[in-house]
């Protein structure tokens, strides 16, 4: 998970709200939505990425 906006580089918390494309951009909300929700880089379209526990549970 990349821990910065690829377009104003705003630190990205690990289970703070981002959005992704399926090759793993990674933009802050605001730019998502000044983005129209479309990745500047290929196209795609920005969806919620997944947050992740800050500690990995263990089975």
């Amino acid at each position: 998970m990349k821990p910065a906006c690829e377009h104003c580089s705003k630190g990205l918390a690990m289970d703070g709200e981002a959005y992704i494309c399926s090759f793993e951009c990674t933009f802050c909300p605001g730019c998502a939505g000044d983005l129209s929700r479309r990745c500047p880089n290929c196209g795609g379209e920005l969806v919620a990425r997944p947050r992740r526990a800050m500690e990995p549970r263990l089975a």
